[in-house]
């Protein structure tokens, strides 16, 4: 295999020999290694959710996404989302217009097409995820949820031509899984301004695509039921060290599917927002007693 390493060594990714767990020298602007994500958050409501709880126990939430796509949501609430992150100063990041999985086509519906689930299928859906984004601009998003390759590619053209604002934060979603140093690097190339990791990666794995890549990398701590349901609370404090920047990234294990959300799912979107704000509390006080330094 020493050819082959080398030759990615070449391209410059790393080698990945094992073991090779050196602490990331990057950071986010402010100097942090970590920032804290709470997923899911569907709505104006959830979010109110997400602040009362972050306040009970006394955590800072830096960002939250919505997983039911700007489509879903009316004007009124994109607005108010907007000015609560503002207020709050959190990063509102709100996923992409239609999707493969809610379309006409029957190839997502099968056991090995689920795999194009969050594809845009064909030139219609491509034009009406791009819609969807200068919608949201309008309303004074700055933050989008891309999990297709073209779209990716589509809207940092779109930014580079003053289409879409210069601010446009593109994370690439869980749904578009950045698993290899080589995939991080092309992604990162093609816009992507932070990159979702797979669930299950190992450390090993994350501090390999850190090597490859300078954005902030997206991971989470715990995943959702129909992503493996990972819980790595006692592996934050390495993943921090290895990752940085990172946002984690808290969601609820053993917790309904929400997308699409509304007020048939009202209730359990609001419960779930401060449940996730819980588990990111009880990730950060063990951050906190094994790796203090993360906090400066």
């Amino acid at each position: 295999m020493h050819a082959t390493r080398s030759f990615l060594a070449s391209l410059g990714l790393p080698r990945g020999e094992r073991g090779d767990l050196r602490t990331s020298d990057l950071r986010f602007d402010d100097g942090a290694r970590h920032r804290v994500e709470i997923p899911s958050v569907e709505g104006p409501e959830a979010f109110e959710a997400v602040l009362e709880a972050a306040d009970e126990h006394g955590i800072r939430v830096d960002r939250i996404s919505q997983g039911s796509g700007i489509m879903l949501l009316t004007d009124a609430e994109i607005e108010r989302m907007v000015r609560l992150g503002r207020e709050n100063d959190i990063e509102v990041s709100l996923f992409t217009g239609p999707r493969a999985a809610w379309d006409v086509g029957t190839q997502v519906t099968s056991s090995s097409g689920r795999v194009v689930g969050a594809s845009l299928r064909g030139l219609d859906q491509l034009v009406y995820g791009v819609e969807d984004v200068r919608r949201g601009c309008e309303l004074g998003v700055r933050s989008v949820l891309v999990a297709d390759l073209g779209q990716l590619w589509v809207l940092a053209e779109m930014k580079r031509a003053g289409e879409l604002p210069p601010d446009l934060v593109l994370k690439v979603s869980v749904s578009l899984p950045v698993a290899n140093p080589a995939t991080a690097r092309v992604v990162q190339d093609l816009g992507g301004s932070t990159l979702n990791l797979p669930v299950d990666l190992r450390l090993e794995d994350i501090a390999a695509i850190r090597a490859a890549a300078t954005v902030p990398l997206d991971i989470y701590i715990e995943g959702a039921d129909d992503f493996g349901a990972p819980v790595r609370h006692y592996e934050l404090p390495e993943i921090v060290r290895v990752a940085a920047p990172v946002y984690v990234k808290f969601a609820v294990r053993n917790a309904p599917n929400l997308y699409p959300s509304g007020e048939h799912l009202r209730h359990v979107a609001i419960s779930t927002a401060r449940e996730r704000v819980r588990r990111a509390a009880i990730g950060l006080s063990m951050l906190k007693r094994y790796y203090p330094e993360a906090e400066g």
